[in-house]
């Protein structure tokens, strides 16, 4: 993902200036008071001991060949320690694949049935090219944005020299005034969505403001799911009854 974003301001001008993501607060810790728990993975079994292959040994019902031998038990195996893992892929009978698989992009309707089957399309990212990310104009209170989308991911904007630190303190006054978020758009409409990076989700952008004294935040908030209420099933009133 790019470490930067050109964008333009409520008057047109373009900058470009840093972008970073919003560190997540720290996870509750499990465990005990003066105690660290370290998590450890074990192999549970090997393939000699999946159902599969002892149905194949002992047919269907071999519950008296585990109670006699533990032949599911691999003793070579079972409680190894684990500490690096790769991923691979298998194809519809369980074997490994050795060439890698040949993806294909869904494209689904709003109502989740299938629309089109295709190759994948390469995506640029367009967020630090040479057309900048538009100020749109058009804003969103907070209280309906919350209500309206669902927001994936957070991230800052920062100055990188005092001419933009007041581009960008403008930005989030103007927003902080207006207790509102303003829509972030690419093309020359500023009707587009905004890639981070090459073959990205495509996310809808809001920036939100606030200021204290001569400091300032500005928050770059990215969509990729509006909320919508559910059409009741006709003759249905949606209420109970």
């Amino acid at each position: 993902m790019s470490s930067s974003i050109h964008l333009t301001n409520a008057k047109g001008r373009d900058a470009t200036v840093g972008m970073s993501p919003v560190k997540a607060r720290p996870a509750p810790k499990l465990g005990v008071p003066g105690v660290t728990v370290v998590f450890r993975r074990y192999v549970a079994t090997a393939e000699s001991g999946t159902d599969a292959s002892l149905k194949s040994r002992f047919s269907n019902d071999y519950a008296q060949e585990l109670i006699k031998a533990d032949p599911e038990v691999d003793r070579e195996r079972v409680g190894t320690l684990i500490e690096q893992t790769q991923a691979v892929y298998l194809d519809g009978t369980g074997q490994v694949m050795y060439a890698d698989p040949r993806f294909i992009e869904l494209i689904v309707n709003a109502d989740g049935t299938e629309k089109e089957r295709r190759d994948p399309v390469d995506i640029a990212s367009n967020i630090n090219g040479e057309a900048p990310v538009r100020w749109t104009g058009r804003k969103v209170s907070i209280k309906d944005a919350v209500r309206r989308f669902s927001f994936r991911r957070i991230l800052q904007l920062q100055h990188v020299d005092g001419l933009t630190f007041d581009y960008l303190y403008q930005m989030a006054k103007e927003l902080e005034d207006s207790q509102s978020l303003m829509l972030l758009g690419t093309g020359e409409k500023g009707s587009g969505p905004l890639v981070l990076q090459a073959n990205g989700r495509p996310y809808r952008g809001f920036l939100s403001g606030r200021t204290k004294g001569k400091s300032y935040k500005l928050m770059l908030h990215l969509s990729d799911m509006e909320l919508k209420k559910p059409v009741a099933p006709a003759g249905r009133s949606g209420r109970g009854e």
